[in-house]
Formats: C-alpha cells, sequence, structure tokens
C-alpha cells in the first residue's frame, strides 16, 4: 500500500480534520451508540460497494430510530446527486414529513463533500457522526471547513467513529478498480 492510499480515507485515533486537534468529548453511552448507527451506515456501504458503487453509506436517527437511509448510487443512477446523505436526508425528511430535521444525527461513513454539508446546514442537522475523513473532498475540516462559516447553522461534529473499518473499505473498494 503506498503512502497515498495510506493517508487517503484516515481519521482512526485523532481528532477531527481542521479542530485544531482538539479532542471531543464523549461519554461511553454516546459512543455506544454512535457505533451502532455506524454500523448500520456501514452496511449500506457494503451494499453500495457490492453494486459496484464508492462505498459510502448513512442514516439519519431520530430518537433512537432511524428515520432516514442512503448509499451512493451515482453509477446505478447516472446522476452526481445521488450521494449517500442526500439520500438519507431526503428519506427522513419524507418520514417525518418537513425538511427541518433539527432533532436528528447523521452518521455516514465518509466525511462530507460540499455538497452534502450544504444540504446538512439546509436541513438543520443539529449534529454530524463520521468516520473516515477524506482528504480529497471533505468539507467538514479536511480540505475546508464549511460549518466554520458563517451560516445560519452550525451542527456539531463527531469524527472518526469506526473509522477504520469506514476507511478499509473505500481503500478494499478502490484497490479492486485498480486490479481490474
Amino acid at each position: 500500500m503506498g503512502s497515498e492510499e495510506r493517508a487517503a480515507f484516515s481519521g482512526a485515533g485523532r481528532a477531527c480534520p481542521g479542530k485544531q486537534g482538539l479532542p471531543q468529548p464523549a461519554q461511553e453511552a454516546d459512543r455506544e451508540t454512535d457505533e451502532r448507527f455506524m454500523r448500520e451506515a456501514l452496511r449500506l456501504a457494503q451494499e453500495a460497494a457490492a453494486e459496484g458503487e464508492v462505498p459510502v453509506g448513512a442514516v439519519v436517527v431520530r430518537g433512537g430510530e432511524i428515520v432516514g437511509r442512503g448509499r451512493n448510487r451515482r453509477e446505478r443512477g447516472k446522476t452526481a446527486l445521488a450521494h449517500a446523505e442526500l439520500e438519507a436526508i431526503a428519506g427522513a425528511c419524507r418520514t417525518l414529513g418537513g425538511w427541518r430535521l433539527w432533532q436528528c444525527t447523521l452518521y455516514v461513513t465518509l466525511e462530507p463533500c460540499p455538497m452534502c454539508a450544504g444540504a446538512i446546514i439546509n436541513a438543520r442537522l443539529p449534529r454530524l457522526v463520521f468516520g473516515a475523513s477524506d482528504p480529497k473532498a471533505g468539507s467538514c475540516g479536511s480540505v475546508v471547513d464549511l460549518f466554520a462559516l458563517p451560516y445560519n447553522h452550525h451542527p456539531a461534529v463527531t469524527c472518526g467513529v469506526l473509522a477504520e473499518e469506514s476507511a478499509e473499505l473505500l481503500r478494499g473498494f478502490f484497490r479492486s478498480l485498480r486490479g481490474k
């Protein structure tokens, strides 16, 4: 594995990118809850990989219940808009009957891109939890931190939850593509 591949899709055991190395406080119960929902996002990412899509999965949770699910479907749908986060947010909006997701948390296996970070802001999601950092397109601290800009909404971010599992799923997917 090259150094570029090792650097890509990281995040295990470190602070959120762009957050000046400050650790994020997490209680044991919060960590268990975060891991439980991130495992569901990972399951969706595996489904995406099985269909030849970049393995990213996402769930929106309110009150301990999943109200929206999503996985990448860009190749299948032939659209740049078919990101896991957007699919999960749209599902949550349908389930809850509105666009303001102010009581929800989004769990996603990869740090959101600018488009998805914008959707998080617009949906008024108060909290984002992601697994692997994305040094090429991550917009929650890796490349840019859109949540630090003077928008009207600033979600709390927890990163690195099951980061190594998320990163390995992505690395394995891209290794298999290069092998073909």
